[in-house]
């Protein structure tokens, strides 16, 4: 042992890492080459407009999932609230496979089944052993055609549904958020909430699940994403067999389409003096998630941040706002957000503080977008761009996430979902902004 330290002692006099200073094994991937490793998305329309979207590898296990383009967006305020109520309901089983029948062939198979409703997709999908995917695409196919749902279900559902949005109330980001929507495109779809109200939830009729289903189920509007140890042609064959059938013609050639949803500048506040902190949310117009803009949009988001009073080495932090925001004791928390939708989206930031702050972290927000497009540096754009890229390339990592990222966007090549990038400099910013949406939570917020 006197040996191994004196020998251990000589290496650190010396100036050398004693494990490291000898030999180094490169092990680390640029960006570049991580996209290069992103296998091939193939994708395959069928005869009803039906696209099948995969990515394949050699894991043991693979994620299949059917995405539909229909979400809150596509309906109405009579009827807001209708998607997410009847994701539950699907979930219930189908004519074949009732619902305990079902939970049980997921539980033997060790399977996940997951669903989500948002404002412009609806998606069920499952997590399996690669060798159960032709399982998984069967019973997916029956839940989005077949599902049987019984007026005892309906209102089972509804009881569970009315539970969840008092859960969702405490969670004030979310609140806010769906606030933030309400008064920046008021008047226009995109300002319903996923669960919609109370109202419509209590008196919605099993007549108007099935309505709204059969008129937005459509095989054009359909995707079915597998990726892990799958093979493309397989699942093809698989959908070609169970999927084929769903039509692809509407009621009177009565085609939805989604009308531009226009965005108002414009303030919510509502005030609750018994909460202990602000939750403010502010947003500026952005753009789609197909425009050329959205990536110099994602790397100032980057360039802005986030931050929590909780992590460590806040004083050291990139993000200038997050530096100010500590020396001064300002707030709880923010993170900067671009939310993108297909023709339109918000770009803005979310702040927690208390009431006596609020002023200040506003006015030191506001002023951080303006220093965007007046002076900010080429280190820190390159400091964000490879915060970005991090953020992408962590999006790759897991069976799920790229199954959802193929669906949402199923690509034409192997890699036209990750930007392409180039050296964006601090001029793709623009040298002004838009009127804001603002909404808070909890206490008064300054006007002007």
């Amino acid at each position: 042992m006197a040996a191994v330290y004196r020998a251990g002692a000589a290496l650190v006099r010396a100036g050398r890492p004693a494990l490291l200073g000898a030999h180094r094994v490169q092990s680390t991937l640029s960006y570049a080459q991580t996209i290069e490793n992103v296998p091939e998305t193939k994708l395959t329309t069928l005869e009803n407009g039906l696209r099948i979207a995969t990515e394949e590898s050699d894991q043991p296990t693979c994620t299949v999932g059917v995405w539909i383009e229909v979400g809150s967006r596509y309906e109405t305020e009579k009827n807001n609230g209708v998607g997410n109520f009847l994701e539950h309901m699907v979930l219930k089983g189908t004519k074949r496979h009732p619902h305990l029948a079902l939970e049980r062939e997921i539980a033997s198979r060790g399977a996940h089944l997951n669903a989500y409703t948002s404002r412009e997709q609806t998606a069920y999908y499952m997590k399996t052993l690669a060798k159960d995917m032709p399982t998984a695409v069967e019973l997916l196919s029956e839940l989005v055609q077949n599902s049987s749902f019984s007026e005892a279900d309906v209102e089972t559902g509804r009881r569970l549904v009315l539970q969840e949005m008092q859960e969702m109330e405490s969670s004030l980001e979310e609140v806010s958020f769906d606030y933030l929507h309400a008064t920046a495109f008021q008047g226009t779809p995109l300002s319903y909430s996923v669960v919609g109200p109370s109202k419509n939830v209590k008196d919605l009729k099993r007549s108007d699940l099935l309505e709204f289903m059969t008129g937005h189920f459509k095989g054009p509007r359909i995707v079915l994403a597998a990726s892990g140890g799958i093979r493309h042609e397989e699942v093809v064959a698989m959908a070609r067999q169970h999927l084929s059938g769903i039509s692809s013609t509407y009621e009177d050639d009565a085609i939805p389409v989604l009308s531009p949803c226009r965005f108002t500048g414009s303030q919510m506040l509502v005030r609750d003096d018994a909460m202990p902190f602000a939750h403010i949310a502010i947003a500026v117009e952005g753009v789609g998630a197909n425009h050329p803009d959205m990536i110099p949009l994602s790397i100032a988001s980057s360039l802005i941040g986030s931050w929590d009073r909780t992590y460590g080495g806040g004083a050291n932090h990139s993000s200038r706002l997050a530096r100010i925001a500590v020396e001064n004791k300002l707030g709880h928390s923010f993170r900067s957000f671009n939310t993108c939708y297909s023709d339109t989206g918000l770009w803005g930031i979310h702040l927690v503080c208390d009431g006596m702050n609020i002023e200040d972290l506003l006015h030191f927000a506001q002023d951080e977008w303006m220093r965007l497009c007046t002076s900010v540096t080429d280190s820190e754009v390159n400091r964000a761009k490879n915060l970005l890229k991090t953020h992408l390339v962590a999006q790759l990592d897991g069976e799920e996430r790229e199954c959802k990222k193929i669906a949402e966007v199923p690509p034409q090549s192997a890699c036209s979902h990750l930007p392409a990038w180039h050296a964006l400099r601090p001029s793709v910013f623009t040298p002004s902004l838009p009127t804001t949406s603002l909404t808070a939570q909890g206490h008064p917020v300054p006007a002007g």
